[in-house]
């Protein structure tokens, strides 16, 4: 399994990247995440505009098993959902780039630290 050391991760299987302005993030789900989700058909989140809590639910991944909640892993703004999602497998092919669901604009950057680092979220998989 891939997890990216300049990501922070949640207990739900979310990850985040705070962008060089420091102000915006992105987030997907991780390649575990995917990989036990199977073939992913579909991804539905909240409009841009939206105002998410951290833990929220904003969206959901429908794959060929099961239909999995998306949660937002801190407070902020969707201000774009990635257009690429459109045809879904690119979740699976490329979880950590391609495959990113929105961007939120965080409404503070102290919270994507208090994440979970790659060795935390790592340990909490049993990897």
């Amino acid at each position: 399994m891939n997890f990216p050391d300049n990501l922070r991760y949640t207990r739900d299987h979310e990850w985040i990247l705070l962008l060089e302005d420091g102000a915006t993030a992105l987030v997907g789900i991780t390649d575990f995440a995917q990989s036990e989700l199977g073939d992913i058909v579909f991804v539905e989140t909240k409009p841009v505009g939206t105002t998410v809590a951290a833990h929220e639910v904003f969206g959901t991944v429908e794959a060929v098993k099961t239909v999995a909640d998306l949660y937002a892993p801190v407070a902020g703004e969707i201000v774009a959902v990635n257009e690429s999602l459109d045809s879904a497998e690119v979740v699976n092919r490329s979880p950590y780039d391609e495959g990113w669901i929105v961007k939120i604009r965080v409404a503070s950057a102290n919270e994507v630290e208090a994440l979970l680092s790659p060795a935390d979220y790592r340990a909490l998989i049993g990897e």
